[in-house]
């Protein structure tokens, strides 16, 4: 039997604004409507979808260890683009043959953009 990962689940203090977050900068698509608990975030394309789940007032944030990385094609553009709409990534790292750069959403979750999936292999 095998599986695959198709969705991940974030709590939210507000799941309003924090669908907003992964709409407005990463271009999910929602309604923004919550059914049985729960909004629902397609990704655009072919990728992970988000649903997002108020969190019980018991969940402490900011514990995470987890961080969702979208892949990008040119981190600096990504990071220009996103600042323009409000959201200000870190410094720009260098890895072995790509970029990242890191950003919290609205709960203080890791996300990062990465250009790892782009890099040119060796060879």
């Amino acid at each position: 039997m095998t599986s695959s990962l198709n969705t991940i689940l974030i709590y939210a203090r507000n799941p309003a604004v924090t669908s907003a977050f992964y709409k407005e900068h990463f271009g999910f698509n929602t309604t923004g409507e919550m059914h049985e608990g729960l909004i629902e975030l397609n990704a655009p394309g072919i990728g992970i979808n988000l649903l997002v789940h108020q969190a019980a007032k018991s969940l402490k944030f900011g514990q995470a260890v987890v961080k969702l990385m979208f892949s990008v094609s040119d981190v600096e553009s990504f990071k220009a683009e996103s600042a323009k709409k409000g959201l200000e990534f870190g410094s720009t790292h260098q890895a072995n043959g790509y970029q990242f750069a890191n950003a919290k959403d609205p709960d203080g979750n890791s996300v990062s953009i990465s250009s790892r999936d782009y890099r040119q292999q060796a060879g």
